[in-house]
């Protein structure tokens, strides 16, 4: 008797079967958000290694090109991830780096601010803003679709007024002369691992310059900090989001936001975080941008916020908030950054780089649709 209520019982656990096993791994690897963004790296750089490998692309020259493309892309693409997991959207990402970009060239070169206090103060302005889109979409209920389309105007507009106003142009330069010798500076505008680079070219391991007054010199002679940036921002907002409960936070809050408060997740706090932690990102961009050209232009971040939208939703993230993944977005800034540069080594004409953001962001957003609906169990 025992022996066959023993039998039945082993016959109705499903974890006993292997094929249930193999069908849930699968299972819980399709709804991974990374997924697509893996998927699509591999095929962009299985594509690219035979279309352009012999120009030079994946060469140390080629590969920190198209490095600190990605790496442009990846620094804002954390903040949005994290925001839209939130359950929101930051449409004046692009204006803010506009906009901080200005600020940092018109106190440190017309009103003579130390760079370093130019820089900080550009990051609280900045933060500032962030918080009151964030404090104006939590206490109005309005959607931060319209709430940061005004911000985007808004910035975009006062960033080329106060540019005029003060200097009569919307192109302010000057920047890495009253940069020298700063100590903040170089955070953002150097280079890391130089001492590595130089003796990597005295041993013949990579290219030197054969002539001109650099010759000997290595051709990539460190990584830009813009990279560094990058890296640091994926790893803290991977870990926030995996690691702690405020990620936990942020999930709730982006999937069911009175559910989160019924539960005592501070709602709200966590939105205006996200916002500003947002703005911080479009101003890191905006420092790295400013030191590395030595100038700042009004028009700057042109169309930055969707790319890096484009990004997240390539990542896995969904548009309805509550799922993402920080991994994902930086898989979908590399994506972007392998694509834009791989055009011009394979001598594709740049523009098709627009088409492939609208095929590319189509097809994430039908996987993430199917995704969502295994996950919800919707048909």
């Amino acid at each position: 008797m025992t022996d066959g209520i023993q039998a039945k019982e082993s016959v109705s656990r499903p974890e006993g079967d292997e094929r249930v096993k193999r069908v849930a791994g699968v299972r819980r690897a399709m709804v991974r958000p990374e997924l697509g963004a893996i998927c699509g790296a591999i095929a962009v750089f299985v594509y690219f290694f035979f279309a352009a490998g012999n120009t030079g692309m994946f060469s140390l020259e080629g590969v920190m090109n198209w490095g600190t493309v990605s790496a442009q892309f990846a620094i804002i693409a954390v903040g949005a991830c994290l925001l839209m997991i939130a359950g929101e959207f930051d449409l004046s990402v692009g204006s803010m780096i506009g906009f901080a970009g200005i600020m940092i060239a018109l106190l440190s070169v017309h009103y003579s601010f130390p760079m370093w206090l130019a820089i900080l103060s550009a990051f609280a302005i900045a933060v500032a803003i962030g918080a009151l889109n964030g404090y104006v979409v939590v206490k109005t209920k309005l959607p931060s679709f319209i709430v940061t389309l005004a911000s985007l105007f808004i910035l975009r507009g006062l960033t080329i007024y106060l540019s005029i106003a003060t200097t009569r142009q919307t192109i302010i330069g000057g920047v890495r002369e009253v940069g020298e010798g700063d100590w903040l500076a170089p955070v953002f505008g150097g280079k890391i691992l130089k001492g590595l680079f130089a003796w990597l070219a005295e041993a013949g391991i990579i290219a030197t310059y054969t002539g001109g007054t650099r010759a000997g010199q290595p051709v990539v002679d460190g990584i830009p900090m813009l990279m560094v940036w990058a890296l640091l921002l994926i790893i803290f907002g991977h870990i926030l989001l995996t690691r702690t409960q405020f990620g936990n936070w942020i999930f709730a809050s982006g999937g069911d936001a009175q559910a989160a408060r019924n539960v005592g997740v501070p709602v709200n706090r966590v939105k205006i975080l996200m916002f500003m932690f947002t703005a911080f990102c479009a101003t890191v961009f905006a420092a790295c941008q400013v030191m590395e050209f030595g100038s700042a232009a009004a028009d700057r971040g042109l169309l930055k916020e969707f790319e890096a939208i484009i990004a997240v939703v390539i990542g896995g993230a969904l548009l309805t908030g509550g799922y993402g993944s920080v991994i994902g977005a930086a898989l979908g800034a590399l994506v972007f950054g392998v694509v834009q540069q791989g055009l011009f080594f394979a001598g594709v004409e740049s523009s098709l780089f627009r088409v492939f953001l609208g095929i590319i962001l189509l097809l994430a957003v039908v996987l993430n649709t199917y995704i969502r609906r295994l996950i919800t169990g919707e048909r």
